[in-house]
């Protein structure tokens, strides 16, 4: 079964590549793979889903599967996938199960599986029940106000829950602390999830910002596991500036374990410069969450995450939190006194360019003509002072170009060259 997961779980258009019989055949799996885990007899599943319209019908067959296979279901309905890691928690459940795409466009779906790898179809004599766990929301609210007690009745948050999970928590946690809030992208239709909002399109959260004139935005994903802020200024502040203000933060209180953070190679050098400057070591890994929770988890570290918004507080949750994580520069900024905008001064990026190639196929990055001797004649001309990087997406069918280095007209230049060659041999046009 492990052959049909990529980075983050199966993903797929759902009714074609992700069907109701596939999802039905992974829920008998999953509990199959936990019986041989726990020994159990009776296992105990948490599912829960995002806004896109295929979720209940995915929802369904996944929970007879699992039920045939005598699992107990607790749904839980619509609610962000790191309210799923904590629920999973606190109802002692064996397992957890998301139904979400996350960022991608409603006609896809995904299975996140809180768990591990597939075994062989237990008989199933046992049949399950499927409850209806209507406090889920509720606990939820409750872990997150109770991560990060804090006062915002001076603040005015503008949030923009992509259509997504996030619509109705994010609005109750932050109206809970005492904030103002103002939202977009919280009237989910089934179809509009992560269209033109959130996470991925921040310059909506910044008119937002400036024509309500509040005092910080959080944008999140459809799932509610990504983070992507923006200051009172309306600038966009990513994972890195989050990683570089929390990381500072917890090091100067004596609280950042092991004394380092761990990121990815899409990590901006600038990061490396802000954390290096007050003795924090980071450590990079392969691109994706899960890399950075076995790295964080191996070297002991309570603070990771990634560029693109996906941040790891250890200390407070095991699964990426994009609410948790607003929480948590909230936190900064209320023990400073200093808004988003001020904290975000200890980092200067360096600039970068980001390309996506859409290919046909995925061979060796060095296999492609050209490439390889380009690549080692630009890392020679930036001498240390930048940095190129070719990879495919873990998700999608993309070649992904990326170079950083002082000269932004000049990496420009560099990473079109590098675009080209990989579009002409690979590309899907």
């Amino acid at each position: 079964m492990t052959r049909l997961f990529g980075t983050d779980g199966i993903r797929g258009v759902a009714n074609e590549d992700l069907t109701p019989d596939l999802a039905f055949r992974l829920g008998r799996e999953l509990v199959a793979t936990l019986q041989a885990e726990h020994g159990a007899d009776r296992m105990r599943l948490v599912i829960g889903r995002d806004t896109r319209r295929s979720g209940p019908l995915l929802e369904a067959a996944l929970s007879a599967g699992a039920l045939s296979a005598g699992a107990d279901c607790y749904a839980v309905g619509i609610l962000p996938t790191p309210g799923i890691a904590v629920l999973t928690r606190r109802l002692d459940a064996h397992g957890g199960i998301v139904l979400s795409a996350s960022h991608n466009p409603f006609e896809d779906n995904g299975i996140k599986l809180f768990s591990s790898e597939g075994t062989k179809f237990p008989d199933g004599a046992q049949i399950g029940e499927l409850v209806y766990y209507d406090r889920a929301e509720a606990d939820y609210v409750d872990f997150l106000c109770g991560c990060f007690p804090l006062d915002l009745g001076k603040l005015t948050v503008a949030l923009d829950c992509a259509h997504g999970a996030t619509f109705r928590v994010a609005p109750r946690v932050f109206r809970r602390l005492g904030a103002r809030v103002v939202t977009i992208g919280a009237r989910p239709d089934g179809i509009n999830i992560n269209a033109d909002a959130g996470a991925l399109h921040p310059e909506k959260l910044q008119k937002k910002i400036r024509a309500s004139g509040a005092s910080v935005g959080f944008a999140f994903d459809g799932d509610g596991d990504r983070l992507i802020s923006v200051d009172h200024t309306g600038e966009i502040r990513d994972g890195d500036y989050a990683l570089a203000i929390a990381g500072r933060h917890l090091a100067a209180r004596q609280r950042l374990k092991q004394n380092l953070v761990v990121t990815t190679v899409m990590a901006n050098l600038g990061l490396d410069q802000a954390l290096e400057a007050v003795g924090v070591r980071v450590v990079k890994t392969q691109v994706g969450d899960r890399y950075v929770f076995e790295e964080m988890h191996r070297l002991g570290a309570n603070l990771g995450g990634e560029q693109s918004g996906h941040l790891l507080f250890l200390d407070h949750s095991p699964a990426g939190d994009g609410i948790l994580s607003a929480l948590a520069l909230l936190s900064v900024a209320v023990e400073t006194g200093e808004p988003l905008a001020s904290l975000a001064t200890c980092l200067r990026k360096f600039p970068q360019v980001l390309i996506n190639v859409p290919v046909r196929s995925k061979p060796p990055i060095e296999s492609i003509r050209g490439v390889g001797q380009r690549v080692g004649e630009f890392e020679r001309e930036l001498s240390g002072r930048g940095r190129v990087l070719l990879r495919y997406s873990g998700t999608e069918a993309l070649a992904r170009v990326m170079i950083e280095g002082a000269d932004g007209a000049r990496i420009r230049t560099m990473a079109d060259e590098l675009a080209g060659l990989i579009r002409a041999q690979i590309g899907d046009v």
